[in-house]
């Protein structure tokens, strides 16, 4: 929005062509911690307009980002804390962010206020959570999947536990809200990814047949209510139209170095971006055509995943093992 219509095709063109200007904008340190599960930090974030929200260690940070340029201000406006170990995935929802971490429990904030709510939700870490319509569900390498009540009176009840044989590593709630996506390891259970009743908790369906054993869905995104992005260790990034088929999925792109997929976005339009396991290598990606349009290199020679990404019209983002870059672009 507001930006000019020369500017928006030059801009489009850019991304077509994989024109763009990098920059590292944030660096911190790797951990090394013997007894944690996860040596290296597995960072998360979320975009809102003028702030970028950043998972590092058991605090999400937000800074905003610069009016002009690719920058962001190197100290954040606010850090959001709660969590006893890391942050492993958060949500920014409705001025709210909801976050689930390592020690089990989920954190509820607002941002603009002091008010927060932190509750014990499973065993084991939270992989996932989402938020929407006063629910909010979660996954755990407990190998169960919650839903849970944000309504007054009930805050940080569980409705619903869902007994998933697997750990679970990503989780959507519809944009219907009426049902939400499990994906899973793939090693417990033949069928990593499974849809849910949220207000039974009882399984509607599975997606897709015959998948390999560790074949797990790292991360899934709705585009409409009936259409699913899926990505994962298998290496293919899955398009589904629950209308068509929960069978075959009606597109599917193989990651071409066969590297598995740790994080996926769409504009909701033609352009998916995916972030693979090795290399910080980012790929575009055009519905329209079965080979991958651009690929970037991030991290090098130091190896590391694309643990999360996110994009708006102008600028890419992507967080690694220990770093956030930043693609812009409005280079010309």
């Amino acid at each position: 929005a507001g930006i000019p219509v020369k500017e928006r095709v030059k801009v489009s063109q850019n991304w077509r062509h994989g024109r763009c200007r990098r920059e590292t904008v944030l660096k911190w340190k790797c951990k090394q911690v013997a007894s944690s599960s996860s040596s290296f930090l597995m960072p998360w974030m979320e975009l809102d307009g003028e702030y970028l929200y950043l998972s590092q260690a058991e605090n999400i940070q937000a800074y905003q980002l610069c009016a002009e340029g690719t920058g962001l201000q190197r100290h954040p406006q606010a850090i959001f804390s709660g969590h006893q170990e890391d942050v492993c995935r958060f949500v920014l929802v409705n001025s709210h962010i909801v976050s689930g971490g390592g020690d089990g429990s989920i954190v509820l904030h607002k941002l603009h206020g002091s008010y927060s709510v932190k509750f014990s939700a499973h065993e084991q870490e939270v992989n996932c959570v989402d938020f929407q319509g006063g629910l909010i569900v979660s996954g755990s390498r407990d190998r169960t999947a919650k839903v849970w009540s944000l309504s007054a009176g009930r805050v940080g009840q569980c409705l619903h536990t869902v007994q998933t044989e697997d750990r679970v590593w990503s989780i959507a709630i519809s944009p219907l809200l009426s049902s939400f996506v499990t994906g899973t390891a793939c090693c417990g259970h033949i069928s990593p990814l499974r849809i849910w009743d949220l207000e039974s908790g009882q399984l509607l369906t599975c997606l897709g047949t015959d998948f390999h054993r560790g074949a797990g869905v790292l991360d899934v995104f709705y585009e409409t209510p009936s259409l699913l992005l899926s990505c994962g260790y298998d290496t293919y990034i899955r398009y589904w139209d629950i209308r068509t088929s929960t069978r075959k999925c009606v597109q599917e792109w193989e990651e071409p170095h066969d590297s598995a997929l740790y994080c996926i976005r769409s504009d909701k339009n033609h352009m998916i971006a995916s972030g693979s396991s090795y290399y910080g290598v980012v790929r575009l990606w055009d519905k329209r055509q079965t080979r991958c349009l651009q690929s970037f290199h991030l991290s090098s020679p130091t190896s590391s995943p694309v643990y999360c990404l996110r994009f708006s019209t102008t600028h890419l983002y992507a967080a690694l093992a220990s770093a956030l870059h930043v693609l812009d672009f409005t280079a010309s």
